[in-house]
């Protein structure tokens, strides 16, 4: 009897707001998602969805939270990964990592993340100390999630060219502009990336930059159709961004979507896009987990 394939969610988040600076939540636009999300919210959704296993990223620059979800990812039965948060520009920051490393749960530290699309300098990548604390992720075994908006994808460029060893990974597809339909430019800039093997590219976050209440998967077709097209479906993978998605529609709504607006895949190439390209990229241990029980 087959099995299906192991399904891995490698994009959401979880935040208690009185916990920490969650200053990017104060938008009135974010009132439905300005609450707690936790492992319990998650849970079911993961179970009706299909969802095995999951990756854990950061939401705000607080080593205090990425100790958190290190120590959570150890106490859970879903979160193989977590994405935490270091400042690259800390001299001591390969010392950070590996305290990190060393807390509970810290085998499950896979990447960091930062928010560069927040910073000013749309070059932010490119700054000595930050490409100094880059190689310090690298030295750690870990990947780096590029979180940018198009005007930062050519730094990203320059700097994944320059850590041609390195796993990094595009959250969001760039945030591109679904909701106007304007693929030209976004691809163009998209297009450089074909060619670094190393770099991958999250299919996660799209409904939220499509219309919140009029989108369908087809407005999102062009865009998946392209990074398919750029990255190919080995170097591609699954994200809810939930609780973020609920902005724009449910946890279920986004994988629907995502598997209607993918080309036609082999059954191979389908369960690399939804587990095992994350379990590679990431090096995610899910020998712990079973297929989640209803």
């Amino acid at each position: 009897m087959s099995t299906r394939p192991f399904v891995v969610d490698a994009h959401h988040h979880f935040w208690t707001p009185s916990r920490h600076d969650y200053s990017w939540l104060a938008d009135p636009a974010l009132d439905p998602i300005r609450r707690s999300f936790t492992p319990a919210d998650l849970r079911p959704l993961l179970v009706a969805a299909g969802v095995d296993a999951t990756v854990l990223v950061q939401t705000v620059p607080s080593i205090a939270e990425t100790q958190e979800f290190l120590a959570l990812a150890a106490r859970t039965d879903f979160v193989a990964g977590v994405v935490g948060w270091v400042n690259l520009t800390d001299p001591d920051v390969g010392e950070t990592l590996a305290h990190l490393k060393s807390w509970e749960g810290g085998k499950t530290l896979v990447g960091i993340r930062h928010q560069v699309h927040d910073e000013e300098d749309a070059g932010w990548l490119l700054r000595p100390d930050v490409l100094r604390g880059l190689a310090a992720v690298r030295d750690a075994g870990l990947a780096y999630d590029i979180l940018v908006r198009p005007r930062e994808l050519p730094a990203a460029l320059t700097t994944a060219r320059a850590f041609s060893g390195m796993p990094f990974v595009i959250d969001h597809l760039a945030k591109p502009p679904i909701a106007s339909g304007e693929i030209d430019a976004w691809s163009t800039l998209m297009e450089p990336f074909r060619n670094l093997t190393h770099v991958s590219c999250k299919l996660s976050g799209m409904i939220t930059e499509a219309g919140w209440t009029n989108w369908t998967p087809d407005d999102l077709k062009p865009f998946v159709a392209r990074t398919l097209d750029i990255f190919g479906p080995d170097r591609v993978m699954y994200g809810s961004d939930w609780p973020v998605c609920l902005l724009a529609g449910s946890y279920g709504a986004v994988k629907s979507a995502l598997e209607e607006a993918l080309p036609p895949l082999a059954p191979d190439e389908w369960a690399s896009v939804f587990g095992g390209n994350a379990i590679r990229v990431y090096g995610l241990d899910v020998s712990r987990f079973l297929p989640l029980p209803a």
